[in-house]
């Protein structure tokens, strides 16, 4: 067994086999819609549990597929992943999915990777390039299927174009590769669904916080946490006052 020291480094490796793992499930023709999301999330699963606690035997770790316990809980380290974020679109054989790979240090989502396997892409906290501009008229990404009310007023606000996606990773990522501008969730995330793009994207540059503009904080107790602001930081204000105008009336 090779051991990869350098946390990023294992990050993006893990998270890019497990895509590649995925992509092997669904391309195998062997499984029906109903069944391949949950066999493409057990493979994924399995393999980087098995990878993390025999590469990072001392850390904590939390997997949106596997039991949850207090073990990581008393951890200063702790992994957070996502097999797949998106098993509808994965299903669906669409490429708006993510696998979810991040350490958080002392609630603080230090390191991220988010591999975007149906368009053969890794976004790393350890490599950020720069962002384009954003365009004059503001792209804000929101669920294709259940939209946040808030998202819509604020894009209303903001006279933004709305960009229909999938993934919670998916969309973030979008707004890291500047192919949006803004990702507001309201509504139904937890740790893993956030973990690893919040890392990405911090280290991109960008704005990250709760929808009250508070920090993101990982490795609770409830890992329920509902809501998450990505954007660019020129835009962070504006978003964040529309979202209490919004609340205010």
């Amino acid at each position: 067994m090779s051991i990869i020291a350098d946390d990023s480094a294992l990050a993006a490796h893990l998270a890019e086999i497990a895509g590649k793992l995925l992509l092997q499930v669904r391309d195998s023709g062997l499984l029906s819609l109903k069944t391949l999301g949950k066999a493409g999330d057990q493979t994924a699963n399995q393999f980087l549990i098995h990878a993390i606690t025999e590469q990072r035997p001392d850390d904590g770790l939390l997997s949106e597929e596997s039991k949850d316990t207090d073990a990581r809980l008393s951890k200063s380290r702790v992994w957070i992943i996502d097999p797949v974020d998106g098993t509808r679109e994965y299903g669906e054989g669409r490429t708006d999915w993510a696998v979810h790979v991040a350490l958080a240090i002392d609630g603080t989502p230090v390191i991220g990777a988010v591999a975007l396997p149906g368009l053969g892409v890794v976004l790393r906290s350890d490599q950020p390039t720069e962002i384009p501009p954003a365009p004059e008229k503001l792209r804000m990404v929101v669920s294709r299927t259940r939209p946040a009310a808030e998202a819509l007023t604020v894009a209303n606000a903001l006279g933004a174009e709305c960009i229909p996606m999938g993934s919670a990773g998916a969309k973030a990522m979008a707004v890291v590769r500047g192919e949006a501008d803004i990702y507001l969730h309201n509504g139904g995330q937890y740790e893993w669904d956030s973990c690893a793009p919040a890392a990405v994207a911090a280290a991109f540059g960008l704005h990250v916080s709760r929808i009250d503009g508070s920090p993101m904080v990982y490795n609770q107790v409830d890992t329920y946490i509902p809501d998450l602001l990505i954007c660019r930081k020129e835009h962070a204000q504006s978003v964040l006052d529309a979202l209490k105008a919004a609340s205010a009336n």
